[in-house]
């Protein structure tokens, strides 16, 4: 059964979802605000005021108006719109996109920062510092790898920072075990929906234009790019297998743990299960999914 992955991306980038937080949508947010168009509360959800924000600010910019974030539209917001937020180490004097996930990041650990305003300043190095003390860090208010990985231990929080991508694996199995444990994603169940979906065939393309092992659309690649990595994934086994299981566990997250809806909308798209429930096609790729991830 081909992926029907462009239908859940636009459902994903659209729809308002309880609990759904990605950090680096704060930063969106702080940016879009600076520009006078955001009004909405910091609060990394990337709900309907945010996505017509984005459309605003894309239009007036020229830019494809597709409500996402992306590397174009955050370059035309200037200072604030980069770097992604573990790109770089931060201290104080910085000033970008990362400065206001992190700020937003130490409200929501109960830190006091002030305006959230992508500018470290003094109040924001002392809530670092604040922070470092009681995470049992060297309290130098330098917002490095360590401090990175304490603040936030989200896939779309990993330090990036004078990284390159690699491919430590060299075969099908191997990408898969790697990137499920990555993202905490049951190893068996990505097994299932790469057997399924694609045989472990890197080499198929569908009508629909879904490729490889996890059969991700470009569409679905660009959206995990820019959304929920923040960097570009390499057009190879190992990235199509982070692609798909990075957008897996996106929908588990969305579903908050309900693997057989989180299935539904991977090949279904998440706004359709929710309107609809699950047709016979998807009730029977779900079945079959959950039944070889028993076997695998």
């Amino acid at each position: 059964m081909t992926l029907t992955i462009a239908v859940a991306l636009a459902a994903l980038a659209l729809a308002p979802t309880a609990g759904a937080i990605n950090p680096q949508i704060a930063g969106v947010q702080i940016a879009l605000r600076q520009h006078g168009l955001y009004r909405g509360p910091i609060d990394a959800v990337q709900g309907p005021k945010t996505v017509r924000a984005v459309h605003v600010f894309q239009r007036r910019h020229r830019l494809a108006v597709d409500g996402v974030a992306g590397p174009r539209t955050r370059a035309a917001l200037g200072r604030r719109g980069r770097p992604l937020f573990g790109a770089r180490a931060i201290r104080r004097g910085a000033r970008g996109y990362d400065v206001g996930v992190l700020q937003f990041l130490l409200r929501r650990h109960g830190l006091r920062v002030g305006r959230l305003d992508g500018s470290f300043g003094p109040r924001t190095a002392a809530a670092v510092r604040r922070f470092q003390r009681r995470a049992g860090l060297r309290p130098d208010a330098i917002v490095g790898p360590r401090t990175t990985r304490r603040l936030c231990a989200l896939a779309v929080c990993a330090w990036r920072a004078g990284s390159r991508a690699t491919t430590p694996h060299s075969s099908v199995h191997a990408a898969i075990d790697y990137w499920s444990r990555t993202y905490g994603v049951d190893t068996h169940l990505v097994r299932a929906v790469a057997r399924w979906e694609s045989g472990y065939n890197n080499s198929l393309v569908s009508t629909a234009g879904a490729r490889g092992v996890m059969q991700v659309t470009p569409a679905t690649w660009d959206y995990v790019e820019t959304v929920l990595v923040g960097r570009r994934i390499p057009r190879t086994t190992s990235g199509n297998v982070q692609v798909g299981v990075a957008f897996l566990d996106r929908l588990l997250n969305e579903f908050r743990g309900d693997v057989r809806l989180a299935l539904a909308a991977y090949v279904q798209g998440p706004r359709s299960v929710r309107r609809h429930g699950l047709f016979r096609g998807t009730r029977h790729y779900v079945a079959g999914v959950l039944a070889l991830s028993r076997r695998l």
